[in-house]
């Protein structure tokens, strides 16, 4: 998982980063505001993504954003069309966290989540 470098956030904890994707926290550890993106939901990698974070299939979790989108609690992270979009979003966004299949190149971009698959 990847925040801007200008983020004051170094770490995350596997239950922030549930609570961040999973619309249960809008804020970062440190109590700034913080704007989560996703993939696409065709992409493999959201899959693998969503299976380290939470041990969920990527169907239970679009069965868990719709039940939360029609009573209106929140809304899911924004999904952006590749890893390219997310690295150039996030890299431009101190309040963006997202994730890559890989360890960015970007200076502009800090790991502060690992995930046991290596996402």
């Amino acid at each position: 998982m990847i925040v801007h470098t200008a983020n004051p956030l170094k770490a995350l904890t596997q239950k922030e980063a549930i609570d961040l994707f999973m619309g249960r926290s809008r804020s970062f550890p440190g109590g700034d505001f913080a704007q989560t993106f996703d993939l696409p939901r065709d992409s493999p990698l959201r899959a693998g993504f969503y299976q380290a974070l939470t041990g969920q299939s990527v169907a239970q979790v679009n069965s868990y954003w719709a039940r939360l989108m029609f009573t209106g609690q929140t809304l899911p992270p924004q999904p952006l069309p590749n890893e390219a979009a997310m690295v150039d979003l996030v890299k431009h966004n101190p309040n963006a966290i997202g994730y890559l299949g890989h360890e960015p190149a970007d200076k502009g971009l800090r790991v502060v989540l690992v995930l046991k698959d290596g996402r």
